[in-house]
């Protein structure tokens, strides 16, 4: 039997669960993730401004269908009147968790003071979590960053203040903010913040197998572990994570046809809920992360860049299987 962590009494299997990449965690990519086993989803991030201003992107992004729970929706900003505000007019939407976004590493969102920015306020990113854990009646998670860069790593100090003030779970990314994605995860960091609060911890960066995720547990001791980019173009990395844990054995790695077949149907999803037009363009990416590592994947690329109708889609994975 799989042991399971409460979240505010969420309840979430302990396998793995899918990070909220924006302009990927969407719809789609989630009910994908979800069919085959991921544990629990968080949705792309939103921001709270939008939300206020009635920003009719805004709130598409934090749509959530029957298909999804658990999942928690995710938003960012720097404000704590404002995230609280939000996060009330975020609950039309049903969500079981409301995570808050202190760890994106993107120049836009922290020119604005949102993100991984809050990492260098931690007064600040308290008053947030005590707004919005008071302004809402489900559990509020924060997802933060080892620090802002290696001469302010206060992810253990981080940790506590968003407990202290509410949080009800923490996610940490074990890099700074300036390491981005390109050196190893710090996992000491993750196990460091996992003793030093109460609640659930998961760990999230550099996963992207059964034996990764394995290792993070073992190396963190943490919660639950989440993965992002390693489930790009291989959505089937959960089924197998949920396959060890309930029985011990690991699928094998899905052959070309059948990493179309999910291709396809990954794509047609996202145009049946965007539209062809807005669809096509967001699915020339996804193209790419399927075929990567195969023969020829680096010629069939430029093919995938150019895909704008679901013929084109058609026609490209002809292309691949032949």
């Amino acid at each position: 039997m799989i042991e399971k962590i409460s979240i505010g009494g969420v309840l979430i299997d302990r396998t793995a669960a899918l990070a909220p990449m924006a302009g990927v965690a969407d719809r789609a990519f989630r009910e994908l993730c979800k069919s085959f086993g991921a544990s629990y989803l968080i949705g792309e991030m939103a921001s709270s401004k939008g939300l206020l201003f009635n920003s009719k992107k805004t709130e598409e992004l934090l749509a959530v269908s029957a298909e999804e729970h658990p999942i928690a929706i995710q938003l960012f900003g720097n404000e704590p009147d404002t995230m609280a505000r939000a996060a009330v007019l975020a609950m039309s939407d049903n969500p079981d968790i409301l995570d808050i976004n202190m760890g994106c590493p993107a120049p836009k969102v922290n020119s604005c003071g949102g993100g991984s920015s809050l990492m260098r306020d931690p007064k600040l990113a308290g008053k947030i979590v005590k707004a919005v854990s008071s302004a809402v009646n489900i559990p509020v998670t924060v997802k933060f960053r080892k620090g802002w860069d290696d001469l302010s790593v206060n992810a253990v100090e981080f940790a506590k203040i968003c407990e202290e003030n509410g949080a009800a779970a923490l996610t940490v990314h074990g890099r700074t903010r300036m390491q981005m994605y390109a050196p190893p995860v710090d996992r000491d960091i993750i196990r460091k913040v996992k003793q030093a609060v109460s609640v659930p911890v998961i760990a999230n960066g550099d996963v992207t197998d059964v034996e990764s995720c394995i290792s993070m547990y073992e190396d963190t001791g943490c919660d639950l572990v989440m993965i992002g980019r390693g489930a790009l173009g291989k959505p089937w990395v959960f089924s197998q994570i949920d396959s060890f844990f309930r029985n011990g054995t690991i699928p094998p790695e899905p052959k070309l046809p059948e990493r179309m077949e999910i291709l396809k149907n990954h794509v047609e999803a996202i145009c049946k809920y965007k539209g062809e037009r807005i669809g096509m363009r967001e699915a020339r990416k996804h193209a790419a992360w399927y075929i990567k590592g195969f023969h020829g994947a680096a010629s069939l690329r430029s093919c995938a860049s150019t895909l704008s109708s679901l013929d084109d889609l058609y026609r490209f994975i002809d292309l691949v299987l032949k």
